[in-house]
Formats: C-alpha cells, structure tokens, sequence
C-alpha cells in the first residue's frame, strides 16, 4: 500500500508479509546514507507473558541481555561482517521496543541481508551467556553510578507498585545470573516472531528488493505471542517521594505525574502528542512557569520534560538539577491545579502547539528517528506520519481534562538524589 502525505511532503510504502512482518520504506531522494531498523515490540516490562498456554516469569533484564547476545552467531560476530561492508550497526532496548539497526551509504541489500539474519538466527551457548553476565554486569555497574539514572528508576518506583516499568532496563547483577540459554531461546521465539516485528526502512531503497530479502529470512512458522501480564493497575501512586544519596554537588530530581493509560479505542500517537504539548503547556522553556522556576534558581538549562507511554501505563514526567527539589515540586503541582481549574491561555496553547509540530517536522530530516518513530508507531496499528491530521483534532479542552486527571495529589510522584553530605 502506498500513501502520500502531501502537507508533509512525504510518502511511503508499507506491507504485511506472509509471515506476518510489517515492511515501510519511506523514500529519502537526495540523501546519501540509508538506514534501516528491525524492531521487535518487546521491552523490559515485557517480563511475564503466555506463551502456546504456559505463562513465564523470567529473570529482569532479559530483553536487554538478548540484545547484546543477538550479534553473535556460529561463524563469529555480525559485527564484524558490517565492518566489511562499511555499515554503521547498533542497537537499543528501552521498556517497550527492542531494536537493530545500521546505516550505510552502498551495499544496502547486503547489509540488511546480515541484519535479518542476524536477528532470526539465534545462537546461545552456557560459554558465550556466562561471558556476556560479566560484560553486562559491569554496564549496570555504570547505570548504578549515573545520578540522572538513579532519579529515572526512583521515579518509576515512585509512579508503580507492581508495574515491571519500575524495574530496571539492564536488570540486576543478581537477575543476569538467573539468565540460561534457555531462557534466550524461549523469549526469542515469543517476541522475535515476525509477526510481533516490523521493519522500516529509510533513504533510497527498492520496496520490491526489500519485501524480497525479508521474505527470505523471515521465518514462516513463528508462534504469536499470547497475553502479556504487568500487574494490577492502580491509579495512585506507589510513593509520593523517592530519594536516593550519591555523590552529586547539588540534587537532581524528576516529578511524575501518572496518567491513565490511552484506552483501547484511543489512538496511542494521538496520546503521546496530547502528553508531548500538555507538559510544554506546563513547564516549556517559553511558558510562564518556566520563567519563574528559573529566576528563583529551582531550575537550570538542563531542565527537561517528557510524556511516556508504556503497555497499561503513562506518565508526565519533568526534571533536572534543583537547589530545593520540593519546592519546585510545589510550585509545578499548584500550576497543574490552576491549569485545570482555569484552562489553557488560547495564546500560550497555540505558541506551544505550534513549537512540537515544529519539532516532528524536523524528525522528517533525521532518517534515524524517523524510522524509529514509524516502528514504534506500527506496533500500535499507526504511521507517524498522521501526526500532522491528529495535532488538528487537539484543542484546549482536550490539555485541559488531561491536567485535571494529574491534578489531584495521589496522581503524583517525586525522585530525588541527593548529595551524600
């Protein structure tokens, strides 16, 4: 199927393979590198799942754990096959999604030949899963020691009480060591199944090609994933503060405000952009309280904000260094409530609304997370680039009600991390 976005100026192709994997090309003329993403919709949160009637609860840290052992294979390391070719490969695990990717200027069916099978091919051994335990031991070694992740996981304990968001990515040094091969090879075959999986592909390539070479590596007979299990939700908080004391000059700290998850007739991009706007409305570097924040010296440039949705959850989530983390926190909490007792200024409303459209647009430049957002998008039954006819359904009203929903005290959680003396 092809389809044009003309307010946009861009197109793309997409299909639905036989063996059930989501193929989008989305053409580039002009630029010189193309890039291509493989992703799986399995994160961290994605720990308890059925599978062919049988439930598993395995270790944390297993979807980021398969990351780094899927580069690996019988006749060496993929790796290094893109070095030959003169690729750029990579790959992330965040809470929800898990994916491979590389660019290159030429070879590109060559290159997305090793991808495929590189992703389809598992291969774990008590050898290389031992090796890879110590290597990813010394990585959540490094997370421990980042203040601003320690904030990041303080707040999501903050924010759920059974919620496997709460969790680390990486896992634990005594999760990893519950880890076997077996407990790779049964994730891979639950989530790595083509048709829990997409690929996107961005830049100058044939979609014809593409579908072909995919067709080829994709596996025909990959079980479906069956139901997923993440706890009983609750609509209040788990703690209304979180600290942790590390060796940090002055305290950084995050402020949650959980949000009901988008319900199943609602369309998670059109969320993801109400959440976007709604906090820039709050606290954006050009809104009043971003203004005030600062000339008291709650907040510095490296103040932030953010919506994030996750399987059955979301939340709003703002931040940075603070000299008195409360207080901020006081001061954001008092302009939720107003926000949602008086509604939105029309003219602040538009200004904002008018930057993230801003924002989405420069995406279309940026082949990497272009790709990225369409994969992640797909996975919801979506294309990013609907964006531009959703912002049209978002009015006032509609920030309005969101505000009202976090405005009430049980609805928010605060992280800190403090200096050690």
């Amino acid at each position: 199927m092809s389809k044009t976005y003309s307010a946009l100026r861009e197109s793309m192709e997409t299909r639905t393979l036989s063996s059930g994997l989501r193929v989008c090309c989305l053409p580039k003329e002009g630029f010189s590198k193309t890039f291509a993403v493989l992703a799986t919709d399995y994160g961290s949160v994605d720990a308890s799942f059925t599978l062919d009637g049988r439930r598993y609860d395995t270790p944390a840290g297993v979807a980021h754990f398969l990351e780094h052992k899927m580069f690996e294979n019988p006749d060496g390391n993929a790796l290094q096959q893109f070095a030959k070719t003169g690729a750029s490969p990579n790959a992330f695990t965040s809470q929800t999604m898990t994916a491979y990717h590389f660019s290159c200027t030429d070879r590109f069916e060559e290159n997305l030949e090793i991808l495929l099978k590189t992703v389809f091919t598992p291969y774990f051994t008590e050898e290389n899963v031992a090796k890879e335990r110590g290597i990813i031991g010394q990585e959540i070694g490094m997370m421990d020691d980042t203040p601003g992740w320690q904030a990041f996981r303080g707040l999501f304990e903050g924010l759920f009480r059974e919620h496997p968001a709460r969790v680390s990515i990486a896992g634990s040094v005594e999760s990893i060591a519950e880890i076997t091969p077996e407990t790779l090879y049964t994730c891979h075959r639950a989530f790595y199944s083509p048709k829990n999986m997409a690929l996107v592909v961005c830049g100058a390539a044939d979609m014809d090609e593409v579908c072909a070479i995919a067709a080829q590596h994709a596996p025909q007979d990959a079980p479906e994933i069956g139901e997923r299990h993440y706890g009983k939700r609750r609509e209040a908080v788990n703690e209304l503060l979180v600290t942790r004391k590390m060796q940090v000059s002055q305290p950084q700290f995050l402020l949650g405000f959980k949000d009901d998850p988008p319900d199943e007739a609602e369309s998670r991009l059109r969320r993801s952009l109400l959440g976007e706007l709604a906090v820039r409305v709050l606290c954006g570097d050009t809104a009043p309280l971003y203004g005030e924040l600062y000339e008291k010296r709650l907040i510095n440039r490296n103040f932030e904000t953010d919506y994030s949705l996750i399987p059955e959850g979301a939340a709003a989530i703002l931040g940075g260094e603070s000299r008195d983390p409360e207080a901020a926190r006081e001061l954001i909490e008092r302009e939720v409530k107003r926000l949602a007792r008086e509604g939105v200024d029309k003219a602040l409303f538009a200004r904002m609304k008018k930057a993230v459209y801003g924002l989405h647009l420069r995406v279309l430049d940026l082949p990497e997370a272009y790709a990225r957002q369409e994969a992640a998008a797909l996975f919801a039954g979506e294309h990013y680039l609907d964006f531009a006819g959703l912002f049209d359904t978002i009015g006032p009203d509609d920030v309005r009600a969101m505000f009202a929903r976090w405005a009430r005290r049980d609805r928010s959680s605060l992280s800190v991390v403090e200096p050690q003396q």
